[in-house]
């Protein structure tokens, strides 16, 4: 395995290093396709994960342009070649795809193909998806902006040896992806269950205590108009209070479209909201900050939630600014409000902790940290600091 510019041993440390380093499972397939294509010097590299209906659950390409992507048409179905590295659970190196007897044609934009190396990817007995090269190109023309492929020149068996290694580690990176995936979702329906524990419990009191409020205004109302007028300004309190919570707590169930629109886009429309939603003026600005990856933008968010939950329903503040930045390599987010503020060290003797221990704990999950600055009379400063972006 040292005939190609990228079979050396530096080479696949690098390919695997970079599929161990990301944890959502896309990521993942687009970095096994990527280093496969470029450590075996390949024209085209694919990798399908079936679904349970002769198809293909997702199908990862790399050298196809997106253009030539989109005009290729829907994803393969499992049949032909595709399906011998399913279902076959063996290695198919091919000199000419197209006189193989099970090559079924491609759709009109697909791009030609010749020489051919797949492989299964497993998990044990499990075949969990399959590996695809196509267009070998010669190795003197590896570093050349315009590389071609040499006419009859196929993948080897040092080549098959080297994608087996390749695939055997794309497995264990892709179950490791699956699992975080899995984590997270029984994480947020664990979350999920709890609030809905909270929102049950505080807004049934609120309205059992209204209920109460509303029979003894109407009982007073002929005998005692002023205490009446007491009870139902009472009600008022206790309606608003209900929303307040109903509120907080549809904001904090509802999952944010981060996958569609992006941390900087989330926090401005939930900011917007927020602003239309209370008497206090919400205010979002970001300057220079990228795409995250998933478990970062995540917990800033659920920072940022918390932090406005918090200066919303506590701090009576006139205006609340939130802010997302580049410090260094790092991305910061704060939160700012003009409100009362507060005695840090006393909150914290008193065991009120403002959800400041969850904060810490989302910020530390993700490699981060947390500050706090507050005084009475002095507004608070919330700041998260989490790694990249």
């Amino acid at each position: 395995m040292s005939q190609g510019p990228r079979s050396g041993l530096a080479a696949v440390s690098s390919a695997l290093l970079a599929m161990s380093r990301h944890l959502e499972v896309r990521d993942v397939l687009k970095t096994i396709v990527a280093s496969a294509r470029e450590l075996l010097d390949a024209q085209y590299a694919a990798l399908g994960v079936p679904d349970d209906h002769g198809g293909f659950a997702q199908f990862v390409v790399d050298g196809v342009s997106e253009e030539q992507w989109k005009a290729i048409g829907p994803l393969p179905r499992q049949h032909g070649i595709l399906a011998a590295m399913l279902h076959q659970a063996r290695p198919e190196r091919l000199a000419d795809v197209r006189e193989d007897p099970r090559f079924e044609g491609w759709p009109a934009a697909h791009p030609d193909m010749s020489d051919f190396l797949g492989l299964p990817i497993r998990d044990g007995d499990e075949i969990i998806g399959a590996l695809f090269l196509a267009n070998k190109l010669r190795p003197e023309n590896a570093d050349s902006p315009h590389r071609k492929r040499e006419r009859g020149c196929g993948f080897t068996e040092d080549d098959e040896e080297l994608l087996s290694i390749l695939a055997q580690h794309a497995a264990i990176a892709l179950t490791n992806a699956r699992l975080y995936e899995r984590s997270r979702e029984l994480t947020i329906a664990e979350e999920r269950t709890r609030l809905a524990h909270e929102l049950h419990d505080a807004v049934s009191q609120k309205l059992f205590s209204l209920r109460l409020t509303a029979q003894a205004a109407a009982a007073l109302v002929d005998r005692d108009p002023s205490r009446a007028k007491g009870e139902l300004q009472q009600v008022t309190t206790l309606a608003a209070e209900a929303a307040d919570e109903l509120r907080a707590a549809v904001v904090e169930l509802r999952p944010a479209a981060l996958d569609e629109d992006g941390l900087v886009a989330t926090l401005r429309t939930h900011a917007q909201v927020l602003d239309r939603a209370h008497t206090a003026r919400v205010t979002f600005t970001s300057r220079g900050v990228r795409a995250l990856p998933a478990a970062q933008e995540e917990a800033l968010l659920r920072v940022a939630q918390e932090a406005l939950h918090n200066a919303l329903r506590h701090s009576g503040a006139d205006h609340v600014d939130v802010t997302l930045h580049k410090r260094g390599p790092d991305t910061v987010l704060r939160i700012t409000d003009d409100g009362k503020g507060f005695d840090p060290t006393t909150v914290r003797r008193a065991g009120r902790h403002l959800g400041l221990v969850s904060m810490r704990d989302r910020a530390g999950g993700i490699g981060g940290s947390l500050t706090v600055e507050s005084a009475p009379g002095k507004g608070t400063t919330i700041e998260m600091e989490a790694p990249g972006g």
